[in-house]
Order: structure tokens, then sequence, then C-alpha cells
């Protein structure tokens, strides 16, 4: 049995306001699933391959390493032994390599990988208990306290830290994804019994309390969907609504987004990854309930979060500690910490800001976030990370998990590598969506895919581009018969001349180049809609769409707000951000001065970090008695520390 399988986040929306019973429904716009979307470009498709037969593998593989699958086994009585490992949150990082094996099994079938899966699942299942229970190192030990902020207790005892909801949410994510992409219902059985209990556990009348780190909202809508009970549902707006709420409860404050009612909170405040869960999750209940209120209050925390708090890199959460959001404007670079499950939130978050609303402005910060701050967290063997992500290195400053300089193979809470797992093969998903009949054009990557419009015509929609390194994208639209509808095409806002929406960032030159569209060799005029150009006409199979994005090489200022960036530039060149590395440039990268009106110019270096476009210019060398120059090479931010630890810094002195 082949399911037709939908984004990692689905999206979806309800048309009455009724908040117990919302109707079953779509979002108004919907994206085109990523196993309908076929990729044939080499940027993504080399990252998600290496994803499939490296990052997927070695993470199961220390997995079983460092006793994640043997808990499964302690708790169900087959093994004996203590809790192994150090996070109430271990269990999870099974579930969500578990999701990312089902996508990747979803558009390249392996036998073998699908075997070791169901093996795996099997073992889960032995440490499930009989009413539906999973969190290991509950059910192997109450008195067992994995972390020295996490209490010891019995189930549900100190929610704010155990992270049982936590791993439920990941479990609920996985066993939807799984379920759709192999139509198995072995590891839906663990979930939804989980589920059932979680119903009876929590609610109205019930206990009170609320997740400590969010996820299970978007888990338990994501097994509504497939399972269409309403309980669920219920359930996930149960435990956001009740979120702030001090007349039931004692609350934890802003660190856990509950500090104040969610449809009350209008600033991004707490732990980065929580609050970005969270965000989603309320987002969907905005979408799914027609909530006026839910709506308002994500409008308002995307503008805060995108205004005045989030990094060039797309990029979110300033400090180490609490790996929290700090206060308005504040950025350092040395110390940031930019988790790379952060900006994997922000995709997830701005992709359904996108589905509610229709504005490319989202798809902007997606693929900020996307081409930048994700896929650093990665290194180019698949199999080295980072969990925080500077932008700058001194090589004093020990930034990385574990305190160290290098990416490294795993971390004690690899939350991070296993996100990415996940992450990685949904990435196709994000390219086209539809809505009755519009076609939108996302993302610009080497690709095709079959979308039907007005649940009646189907056409072929294929791209033949080099981007993010050159902007000329050929798109051929072919509907099976001729028909009129509009082609959306995305207008990035770096090609608007605005880095990404507000003031944050602005391009200190800007540019007078444009986007150009031809259809069929001919100009055309288009309409200017959300970010959009729209073009509205009869299409005929072969039509060829020529669509020109302008590749200038642009220098970034930061609002005057940032004190850490004054009189500094960043450069980028379309979607990627740039930095100087030791490795080309030597260290003492802090003597480099880019004046204004220093020549900036690029090319494709195909021998260098498995192909990327460098850019290169003659900068000033502080230090010296005379005025001397330095030849310097900037690569794409993403790369950077791949040939081992030495000095970086994104943002660089103009005088």
């Amino acid at each position: 049995m082949k399911l037709k399988f939908f984004l990692p986040l689905f999206l979806f929306a309800g048309l009455t306001a009724c908040k117990n019973e919302p109707e079953k429904a779509e979002y108004k716009i919907q994206g085109v699933p990523f196993n309908e979307v076929k990729i044939s470009d080499q940027f993504w498709l080399p990252k998600i391959e290496t994803n499939r037969t490296v990052t997927i593998p070695s993470s199961f593989a220390k997995c079983e390493e460092n006793g994640r699958m043997d808990n499964f086994l302690i708790a169900g009585g087959k093994k004996e032994g203590p809790v192994i490992g150090k996070m109430p949150f271990d269990d999870s990082d099974v579930y969500k390599i578990i999701e990312g094996a089902a996508y990747s099994l979803t558009t390249i079938p392996d036998a073998k990988l699908d075997a070791y899966v169901d093996s795996v699942i099997a073992i889960i299942k032995i440490g499930q208990e009989e009413d539906g229970y999973l969190t290991t190192y509950k059910t192997i030990d109450s008195t067992y306290s994995p972390a020295s902020w996490n209490p010891a207790g019995g189930r549900w005892k100190h929610l704010a830290s155990s992270h049982e909801l936590y791993n439920s949410g990941h479990l609920f994510e996985a066993a939807a994804a799984h379920y759709r992409a192999t139509g198995k219902t072995n590891f839906l059985d663990i979930a939804t019994k989980n589920a059932d209990l979680l119903v009876k556990v929590f609610g109205e009348g019930k206990n009170p309390d609320v997740p400590g780190h969010q996820i299970v909202e978007t888990g338990l809508i994501k097994l509504y969907l497939v399972t269409n009970k309403k309980e669920y549902l219920q359930l996930a707006r149960h435990f956001l609504d009740q979120r702030g709420d001090s007349t039931k409860r004692k609350i934890w404050g802003p660190y856990n987004q509950d500090h104040k009612p969610v449809t009350a909170q209008d600033e991004a405040v707490g732990h980065a990854v929580r609050a970005l869960y969270m965000y989603a999750g309320m987002t969907d209940i905005a979408a799914m309930y027609n909530d006026p209120a839910y709506t308002n209050a994500v409008d308002k925390l995307w503008e805060n979060m995108v205004y005045k708090k989030m990094y060039l890199i797309g990029g979110i959460g300033a400090r180490h500690d609490g790996e929290a959001f700090g206060e308005n404007y504040e950025l350092p670079n040395l110390t940031a910490y930019n988790e790379t499950c952060a900006a994997i939130a922000n995709v997830y978050w701005n992709y359904r800001m996108f589905m509610l609303h229709g504005d490319s402005k989202y798809i902007d910060v997606l693929e900020r976030s996307l081409y930048n701050g994700v896929i650093s967290g990665v290194g180019l063997d698949g199999k080295s990370f980072f969990y925080p992500n500077p932008l700058e290195c001194d090589m004093h400053y020990h930034f990385n998990y574990g305190g160290s300089l290098d990416r490294q193979p795993w971390f004690d809470c690899s939350c991070c590598p296993t996100n990415l797992c996940r992450f990685l093969p949904s990435v196709p998903g994000y390219i086209y969506a539809h809505n009755n009949n519009d076609l939108y054009v996302n993302l610009f990557v080497q690709s095709e895919s079959a979308i039907q419009l007005n649940k009646q015509t189907t056409v072929a929609v294929s791209q033949e581009t080099q981007y993010p390194w050159d902007g000329q994208v050929k798109i051929s639209v072919s509907p099976e018969k001729a028909g009129k509808f509009a082609l959306h095409l995305r207008i990035p806002g770096w090609a608007q001349n605005q880095p990404l929406p507000g003031d944050l960032y602005s391009y200190i030159a800007p540019e007078k180049d444009s986007v150009s569209v031809t259809v069929n060799g001919e100009a055309v005029l288009y309409q200017s809609e959300k970010g959009y150009a729209v073009i509205d006409r009869e299409w005929n199979a072969g039509d060829v769409v020529n669509y020109s994005l302008p590749m200038s090489i642009h220098r970034v200022e930061t609002n005057k707000n940032v004190a850490e960036n004054a009189g500094k530039v960043a450069i980028e060149r379309g979607p990627i951000l740039y930095c100087i590395e030791g490795a080309d440039n030597g260290q003492q990268l802090s003597n480099l001065t880019l004046p204004d009106s220093a020549a900036l110019s690029s090319n494709f270096s195909p021998e260098t970090l498995s192909g990327v476009v460098t850019i290169s210019g003659e900068m000033f060398v502080n230090d010296e008695p005379t005025a001397q120059t330095q030849k310097v090479t900037a690569i794409p931010y993403f790369v950077w520390n791949n040939r081992g630890a030495n000095e970086m810094r994104v943002w660089i002195p103009r005088n």
C-alpha cells in the first residue's frame, strides 16, 4: 500500500470559528508534497543524498553506540541495567532519525533501510508501557535525574523540564511520516496508543500542566490528520490555550514562553527552539480554527523576531545562556548561539506563515535560513556538526557544544544532528505550491513536478537552473490541456534591494538591476502581488518562461540599533551570505578592513569546498605602517570550518 505523502509540516485550515469542532480542511494554499517533486540540481541533490547515505546511517549507529536503543529494551525488561544517557529527551533522537529515513524511503526505495527501520520500531514497542506511556528513563527508574536541571520523579512530574511531552511530539511527527511514506501502521500504532494516553491525562478538568518544551502540539495535529481523531487536535489547542494561565497552575515564565497567554504574546522571548515550535503550532491553530486572536499573535511575534532579533544567516537565539533570544537588537557575533535546530524551526514556522497569508516575505526568511543557517549545521562529510552557528570565530572563544572549535561527530545532546536527518530530505517540498487556479514557484531548484490545479487540470512544471550560483531560471509549463491560470514567480527580497523584511538589514549601495521575465522569448508584463510576479494567461503545452534574477554582490549593513555591527559590512550574493576564513586569508582577520571603494568579483570554483562561488577583492591591512592591501577570498558561510578550525568573520569593518 503506497500512500500519498505530504510535507513534514502538513498545512491545513478549518473554515469555522468554533473552538472545539473545526472542519477538517487544507490551507487555501497547499504545498506540493516533496515526494511529488523530483530534483536534479547540483546543490540540493548531493546534500540530500549525503544525508541518506551518511548522516542517517551514522546517526543510527551513534544511537546504538550510546545506548539510545538499549533504553527501550531495558524499559521493556528485555535487558537489565540502569538508564543510559544524560538527557531526558534521548528517546526523541531515535524518532527523528526514523522520520528522516521515512522521507528518504519515499523518494529512494531502500529495502535494507526499510527493514532496519522496522527493527528499530520493534525495539521502541518493547519500551512502551501497557497503557501507552513512553519515556524510557522514567519507566526504568523514576528516581533517576538525567540532567542537573531535571529533577527526579514519576510520570508527569516536573513537566517544565522532564521532556515527556517533547518525546511524544517527536514520536507523533515521526510516526505520521512513516505511515504516510510506507502505509505501515507498526509505528503509528505506538504513537496513537501514546496519544490516547495523553488525551486521558490532559485536558479540561484533568492535569492542568503544559509541555515545558513545545512540539507535542504540532505532533498531535499531524496524528489528527492521519487518524481524523479530533481529540488530538483539541488537545493540541488545549496545551496552547492553557499556556501562561496562572489561574489553574503555576506558570513557568518567559524561558518556556509561559509568562502570558499565547494570544497576548507579542515579543519573541526565551528558549528559541521552544518558541518557534510553539509559534508553528499557533499558526496551525490560527488556520484550522480560523482564529483571529491566534493570527494576530503570530503576526506580531513574526514581526518582532524578523525585524529585531534575527541574524543575517536566518538564525535565531543570541544567547548561550538558556539557548535564548536576547533583547531587541541584541545580536552579538562571536558569542551568537544560533542553534541549528532553531534555524530548522524557522523554516517550519515561516512555511506555515506563507500558507496562512500567501506572502513571499515568509519564503524570503525561509530561504535565508535554508541556504545559510540550516546547512551550516552539517559538514560536507555529512557526519560532523555544529550545535551553535556563530558569525565570528577568534580561536579563543570555544563556541561549539562541549567547548570545541571544530565540527563534532555527535553530542550528548544530539538534537541538531538528528533534526538535520529529518529535515534535509523534505527540502523538495518547499519549491512549489498551489491554490485553485494559482501555481507558485517559491524556490529556484532544478526540478520537475505535476501539479493539479482546481482539482481538474494537471500542469507539468520543471525548472532548469544553477541557482543559487546563477540567477537564470528556465521554467517549462505544460498543462495537459490549454487553460488559463496564474503563475506566481517569487521575487526574492534580495532581488529588490531588501535582504530581509523590515529594516534590520539593508544594502549600502542598492542596485538598479531588476528581475526580467519572458514567455516563449517575448517580454511580458506581470502584476506584482505579495512579492510575486504574477503571469495570468492562457497556457499551452510547451510554454517556456525565462526568469532572470540579478546576482549582484551586495554589501549589507545593520540597523544602527545593533551596536555590535556599527561601521561594519557583510557580503552576500543572491541568497548566500559570505564570510572570510583563515584557511584562505591567514589568521588575524580582525586586522582587515573592507572599504566601500574596494572592487569585489565572483567566480565559481569547482575545486573549492565541493564547488562554490567565491568572492574576491582587496582589503586593507590595518596594522601595516602604510596603506597596504591584501587580496582576500570570501566563501559561503555555510561551508566554513570544513577545513579545520580557524578564524572566521562575517562582519568586516568598513574603515
